[in-house]
């Protein structure tokens, strides 16, 4: 179950321990991040703190980069299917409509995540909010073709999106 929103007057007066327990899963598995943009503080707005923490991941090692992309569950894949998601990432592909996979579309979603990683090294990550699961399988398909480089900038960005979005649910205005 998700913390209660925090306001943006709380946000500002957070102790380092409490403001990493907070959002330390912003980013998947990785509370380095918000650890490290802690620093950066205070926070006069969710804009604010989602742009440290991004600087935060931008500025990390590829190495590292790569692990936060890798931590990242596949879309409709075994962990979605399994129930072993974190709270997150479960809510997020479920407004997507992909735990209402019919087999076939599961099916698709397990050879398409297989070739992405295949080709690349790293899972597919799309910001599935509001999406819906054909939107999904298309921008899958499209980005197949991508290079390996274009698509771990894209995986970054991708994940800057799904931390707005994460940001959103835990900070009032």
């Amino acid at each position: 179950m998700a913390p209660p929103p925090v306001s943006i007057d709380a946000l500002q007066r957070l102790e380092r321990d409490r403001f990493v327990a907070l959002f330390g899963g912003v980013f998947e598995q990785a509370p380095w991040v918000a650890e490290a943009a802690y620093r950066a503080g205070p926070f006069a707005s969710l804009e604010a703190l989602h742009a440290a923490m991004v600087d935060a991941m931008r500025r990390a090692p590829r190495e590292r980069q790569l692990a936060l992309i890798r931590a990242h569950p596949d879309l409709a894949g075994r962990a979605a299917i399994g129930g072993a998601l974190t709270a997150a990432s479960s809510a997020e592909q479920a407004s997507a409509g992909l735990d209402r996979c019919t087999p076939a579309e599961f099916e698709r979603f397990r050879d398409l995540n297989d070739r992405y990683k295949q080709k690349f090294g790293f899972p597919f990550i799309l910001a599935v909010k509001g999406r819906t699961r054909q939107e999904v399988l298309a921008a899958f398909e499209h980005r197949l073709d991508h290079s390996t480089e274009a698509e771990f900038e894209e995986a970054l960005n991708q994940i800057a999106r799904i931390a707005r979005l994460r940001l959103a649910d835990l900070i009032r205005p």
